[in-house]
């Protein structure tokens, strides 16, 4: 985040009327700045600290290791995933599925649906016989306010400027029955928000069995990774292009691995472990 406010890069966290002006941007860096030598000294009196993603941890460790407060707090740092529901989306079948490349994210700035439009797009500008063979992309998302209501009507309106209005569905503030009933029958998943700390929607996507994309490396290799449209309808081309034994196998080695990561028991066992750290730094 402040090396895009530094390099005056214009985003949903910094208004174009910030990254304009100079002043406003030395402000702004300033804030942060003292924001996060505040927050790496409080890291620096915690322990254990347990973070919720490889991305997390990397980025406690560089606040730690800018503290003004010498610490060793590194050594206790381990990451512990949230517990996630994998049980009934892990009963789905592997095979059967659709050619529908399915998003799930709230319709909030950060999640940046405009980019797999705009891949969709790419991806039938490039490779037109998609369009034909009916692949479609499914919005599904929830919207808190009037502020989420005109996203999603911007959103719309870009779909109708790109002649995409076939190929895209939106699914608004739908049940979870809904959402399950999507994510059996969607072969890919999609994820465009960049420095998220974790992404839930991927896990769930892996635990169902969905092939995916995503701009940050948070898991093994068991999907893409892209940054643009163009890179994530390449993304998008590879997935809808492998053999079908190679997507099986890819299915197969996202769900194993999101019941083995993010189960309940994986958290309580990684709670428990934390916890224990506590009891004896007091009897010690």
């Amino acid at each position: 985040m402040l090396a895009r406010v530094k390099s005056r890069t214009a985003q949903y966290n910094n208004p174009s009327k910030t990254a304009r002006s100079e002043f406003r941007t030395n402000s702004k860096l300033l804030y942060y700045n003292i924001f996060a030598l505040a927050y790496s000294a409080s890291l620096s009196l915690a322990q254990p600290i347990m973070v919720n993603s490889s991305w997390t941890k990397n980025h406690v460790e560089y606040l730690l290791s800018h503290s003004p407060i010498p610490s060793g707090n590194s050594k206790s740092l381990s990451i512990v995933y949230p517990p996630c529901d994998t049980q009934t989306m892990s009963s789905f079948s592997l095979e059967g599925r659709k050619k529908i490349i399915m998003s799930l994210a709230q319709f909030r700035p950060e999640k940046d649906h405009a980019k797999q439009i705009l891949a969709l797009a790419k991806l039938f500008e490039t490779h037109p016989e998609y369009k034909e063979q009916g692949v479609r992309l499914v919005l599904i998302g929830s919207s808190r306010n009037a502020a989420d209501e005109a996203r999603v009507v911007a959103l719309r309106s870009l779909v109708n400027e790109l002649e995409l209005d076939g190929s895209i569905e939106f699914i608004v503030n739908a049940s979870y029955d809904v959402v399950l009933s999507w994510l059996a029958g969607a072969s890919i998943g999609t994820n465009t928000m960049v420095d998220e700390h974790f992404g839930i929607n991927v896990v769930e996507f892996m635990a169902a069995a969905i092939t995916h994309g995503e701009p940050m490396d948070n898991f093994l290799h068991i999907g893409y990774h892209a940054t643009d449209p163009t890179s994530f309808a390449e993304a998008f081309h590879q997935a809808l292009s492998l053999p079908a034994p190679e997507a099986l196998a890819m299915r197969k080695r996202a769900r194993a691995l999101a019941v083995e990561r993010f189960s309940t028991e994986g958290f309580e066992k990684g709670w428990a472990q934390g916890w224990e750290f506590v009891v004896r730094s007091v009897k010690s």
